[in-house]
């Protein structure tokens, strides 16, 4: 509701003019956060009071409750009012009337409100029947009334509480993990939702019922701030919008971190992500012991009876220092952090390996150990290599040393990577946890690699640029050296690690984006890899880089052509210099699908699926798909390619690649004079929704299309409306260049733009108009950006001067251009 609709619908609203003073209380930009909310919510308790007052209810036995966000005095400008009407049962005439004194005149000012009228029996019943509503009377408040009802409610309620915790308590973790595979993890969506996703308000709240219950607490460090952050931002995301609203839509996030005084969107997320941080890893910590005091409420007993006495939990030693209690890796008694600069480590990699969690007692005293010398003794280095390649184990583990912050005084360019979103959709992490993903990812591979160390060392290394302004792989390589010498690495590992990162995105941008049977393509990849070991390192690292991106980063597919682009440059390496290309001889079906295209005049084309046998270690089963080849043949004539490249997008049929050439009939195949040219498109696509479309029905298409029968614009356009997509901040303009040097046969033209339906078509048709010819394309689609090359020639099948090279390329730039 806007501030002019409610001051019309506060007129004569009641004691104290509660609607006016709320809209003066929620624009008055001097009252941020804690302070505005418990005046929110104190002059709401204020009218409330007034209306209880005034409906000439019962003098006795009953009152008014606030309950749930309003009984902890957490009001946010279009938060719910939650309210109990709590009675004796003795006059229900009474209070059926002051409870519609008391509703109407909120509903009234299109309040949002959440009531409930019930006894105290009823509350106790209802609550022990619905977890919810348990909840939500272990923060009842007393507003109004009877305040010995109120006090003997919250008695009642928390005794129950307290009671049924051994029941209840595995109910809400069960609801926590329900709610968080629904909604997601907060501190990594894009688009997160403030209370209902993991680390959230919810979670939050169900860590002060876990305290309530006696059994055990949360760790108390930051976890009040990590609260009052992310209220502070559902405050401001509610002024923004005018809506009851949780979720952080990214059109809405320069607004939010704009009305809380932060630099941009990005800023703000991290603020949000570094608070839901705190509450995940409360919960974790929190969850895991309500565990071991469930489990050893049911054991001990037992144990007790037979032994006599309460038996001492058992401690196994695990490395130096470090020992096994309990289900946790907790210090020894004779451990001295502030003696031991590598006990973090040491433990780290203890805990680890064994697959325990860090106990966060001993995190807190790991903290304070002094720091590691530069460079780290040889003992750390290998502690941290060993840590790293602990796979799935390590994530927990480095979770807990973060919670104490131990990880940026480690890696002190750790922080500038914590916690920072990633807004390309193909990530699913923040960059600091996907580094971590990537460890995690190369652990399964460094029994391929001779040097495992340096693989774990580069893949949490890889992307530590993205922290500076300007090319992260640039910026990377000069941390990768300046952490590499620091952590003992000599200088010759030094330089490994520096050019992995440099260059950990060359191969896969290389095998998808650029020609592999051109010599120019492989001997570049070999000029910046240098030697075969690296080259394996790098494989590696691109794989796993990939697979810790998100699904839509790694395939069969880019596997595939990764491993052919590390199999051409292995051999140069090696001394196997390879030799110019020469034109392909056409294949049988090739040379048939033309000879046919020639004699009837019209474009033919075979469509069937490929696939990839699995490797010898996997088990036997059905090869993966690697997509479907479609092979086209058509009389050489102009604008095949935006034809094609028009139809496959109306049939949703993704292009990965393209090749096409002009094949020369032979003589028996010639009629008269004919020169027997005839176009032949070699292409892999893949369908969109998983079915392929009728052959008959793409060459129906196409045939329409070459005859210009078929609007194909226009059926985009249709499909486009008729589909719109969601709003959400404007796409980055096209960005199209000349790739200097990429190929001595061909103009290399790259192109950078937002994917969407018809972009090949409308590429191929400006190439068509600024009279090229395309030798080859290379696409590759990563969340929402499209990033594709292609291999243009003059007529004559020349590369481009340089000047016409450009004109290219600005002409396509403009005509890829919005509007």
């Amino acid at each position: 509701m806007t501030g002019d609709g409610m001051r019309t619908r506060a007129e004569g609203t009641g004691p104290g003019g509660y609607a006016a003073a709320r809209l003066r209380l929620l624009t008055e930009e001097a009252r941020p956060g804690p302070e505005r909310r418990a005046a929110l919510a104190g002059l709401t308790d204020d009218w409330l009071a007034a209306l209880f007052t005034g409906g000439a209810g019962p003098a006795r036995g009953v009152s008014l409750v606030a309950v749930g966000g309003y009984g902890r005095g957490e009001l946010s400008p279009r938060s719910d009012l939650d309210l109990l009407l709590l009675h004796d049962g003795s006059d229900a005439a009474a209070v059926a009337a002051l409870a519609d004194h008391l509703w109407y005149p909120v509903w009234d000012l299109g309040l949002a409100l959440d009531h409930s009228v019930r006894t105290l029996a009823e509350a106790r019943r209802t609550a022990g029947e619905d977890l919810k509503v348990q909840l939500g009377l272990l923060d009842a408040r007393h507003l109004a009334g009877d305040d010995a009802l109120t006090a003997g409610l919250r008695t009642a309620v928390l005794a129950d509480w307290r009671d049924q915790a051994p029941r209840r308590l595995p109910e809400l973790r069960e609801l926590c993990d329900e709610r968080a595979e629904r909604h997601g993890e907060l501190r990594y969506l894009l688009e997160p939702d403030l209370k209902e996703a993991r680390g959230g308000l919810r979670d939050a709240t169900a860590l002060r019922a876990v305290a309530a219950s006696w059994l055990a607490d949360a760790p108390r460090e930051g976890l009040a701030e990590a609260r009052r952050s992310l209220l502070d931002v559902r405050d401001a995301l509610h002024l923004a919008t005018g809506r009851a609203t949780d979720r952080l839509a990214l059109q809405e996030q320069d607004e939010v971190a704009a009305g809380l005084g932060l630099l941009d969107a990005d800023t703000l997320l991290r603020q949000v992500y570094e608070a839901a941080r705190v509450v995940s890893y409360a919960g974790d910590v929190t969850w895991r012991e309500v565990g071991r005091v469930l489990r050893s409420r049911s054991v001990r007993p037992r144990l007790r009876a037979m032994l006599g006495g309460k038996p001492a939990a058992e401690r196994s030693p695990l490395a130096e220092g470090v020992v096994e209690q309990d289900g946790e890796v907790v210090l020894a008694r004779a451990a001295r952090p502030e003696r031991d600069p590598v006990l973090p480590l040491r433990a780290a990699a203890a805990a680890a390996q064994a697959g325990l969690p860090l106990s966060p007692h001993a995190v807190r005293r790991l903290a304070t150990a002094r720091p590691l010398p530069t460079p780290w003794p040889a003992e750390a280095r290998e502690l941290l290599v060993t840590l790293l390649g602990s796979g799935r184990p390590t994530v927990d583990v480095w979770e807990a040393l973060e919670a104490e912050g131990l990880i940026s005084r480690l890696l002190p360019d750790w922080e500038r990577v914590r916690c920072r979103p990633q807004r390309n959709a193909v990530h699913v992490w923040t960059v600091d946890r996907h580094l971590i993903e990537t460890a995690v990812r190369a652990a399964a591979l460094t029994r391929h690699v001779g040097r495992p160390d340096l693989l774990l060392v580069a893949a949490l290394l890889h992307d530590m640029g993205k922290g500076w302004p300007g090319d992260h792989s640039v910026a990377g390589e000069i941390i990768a050296k300046d952490v590499a010498a620091r952590i003992g690495f000599d200088p010759a590992d030094t330089a490994v690690l520096a050019t992995l990162v440099r260059h950990h995105l060359l191969l896969v941008d290389t095998a998808t984006r650029r020609d592999l049977d051109d010599p120019a393509t492989v001997r570049s990849v070999a000029e910046a890899v240098g030697s075969q070991a690296t080259l394996e390192l790098l494989a590696a690292l691109t794989e796993a880089d990939a697979l810790a991106t998100g699904p839509a980063a790694w395939s069969s597919w880019r596997g595939s052509l990764v491993a052919d682009l590390v199999r051409r440059v292995a051999a140069l390496l090696a001394g196997d210099v390879p030799d110019e290309p020469a034109p392909a001889a056409p294949t049988a079906e090739q040379e048939r699908l033309a000879v046919e295209a020639f004699r009837t005049g019209g474009p033919v084309l075979a469509l069937r699926a490929r696939t990839e046998p699995l490797p010898a270690e996997e088990p036997p089963g059905a090869p993966e798909p690697l997509g479907v080849e479609l092979l086209i043949a058509v009389p050489d004539q102009a604008a095949v390619l935006p034809a094609v490249a028009g139809v496959l997008a109306m049939h949703r049929l993704t292009v990965r690649t393209a090749e096409l050439r002009t094949l020369r009939l032979p003589e028996w195949a010639k009629d008269g004079d004919d020169d027997g040219a005839v176009l032949l498109l070699d292409w892999r696509v893949a369908a969109e929704y998983g079915s392929l479309p009728e052959a008959t029905r793409l060459r129906a298409d196409l045939v329409r299309a070459l005859d210009g029968s078929l609007d194909i614009a226009g059926r985009l356009a249709e499909r486009d409306a008729a589909y719109p997509r969601r709003r959400g901040p404007a796409a980055p303009p096209p960005r199209v260049g000349v790739a200097p040097a990429a190929s001595h046969h061909a103009t290399v033209i790259e192109v950078r733009a937002q994917d969407a339906p018809g972009l090949l078509h409308r590429i191929g048709t400006a190439l068509e108009k600024a009279g090229v010819r395309v030798r080859s394309m290379h696409v590759s689609t990563l969340g929402a950006n499209a990033v594709d090359a292609f291999y243009v020639t003059t007529g004559t099948g020349e590369p481009l001067p340089a000047a016409d090279a450009g004109t290219v390329a600005r002409g396509l730039e403009e005509a890829l251009r919005p509007g």
